[in-house]
């Protein structure tokens, strides 16, 4: 049975892919380790990469703020990515990437037990909710598998090139605080 402090260490050690190369840091994770809310990206941008910590530039930044709208931060959530190292020029990752740190976000996803998981961007969604998701017609709804209820928000780099499209995620971002508000219990929204 996996604890953070084993999972986290086996992850840092890990070396199943190319990624692993040239990273700086392994991004492993960061949050509240019983967060009932996981958040799950593609892949850690240069900053992450810099700094060991998943979304810490400026659509880190960005990301806090729309969690701050709807009275959630970092400590009451935990937030991970589908590759734990950077992709090079932060290039989309390459499904055998993804394949090959799936078992970290799955084990990790055991850990927390989440009730709501929130996909950021097409790439997580795509993985996680279902593989033809369409992140412009299908952000923002709701879907249920096992249990946990998922959604999908643009992703936080998505909104900083296109600012248009952030009237519609403060609506899905209302949507996940009404959710929280139902099934959460120790997250205080």
């Amino acid at each position: 049975m996996d604890t953070w402090e084993s999972l986290r260490s086996a992850c840092l050690a890990c070396k199943a892919c190319p990624l692993a190369e040239h990273r700086n840091h392994v991004v492993f994770g960061d949050g509240a380790e019983d967060a009932e809310i996981l958040l799950i990206g593609e892949g850690p941008g240069q900053n992450e990469d810099e700094q060991g910590l998943p979304f810490v530039g400026r659509a880190g930044k960005l990301l806090d703020d729309m969690l701050e709208m709807v009275n959630l931060d970092r400590s009451k959530v935990y937030i991970a990515n589908m590759v734990k190292c950077r992709p090079p020029q932060n290039r989309d990752p390459l499904d055998t990437e993804q394949d090959a740190c799936r078992h970290w976000l799955q084990r990790q996803t055991a850990l927390l037990k989440p009730k709501i998981v929130i996909c950021l961007g097409r790439i997580a969604a795509k993985s996680i909710i279902k593989n033809n998701f369409r992140i412009t017609a299908e952000h923002g709804q709701w879907f249920q598998k096992d249990g946990v209820q998922m959604m999908a928000l643009f992703h936080p780099a998505a909104l900083l090139r296109d600012p248009r499209k952030r009237p519609e995620t403060f609506e899905d971002l209302k949507r996940i605080q009404a959710m929280a508000r139902e099934l959460c219990t120790h997250t205080d929204i």
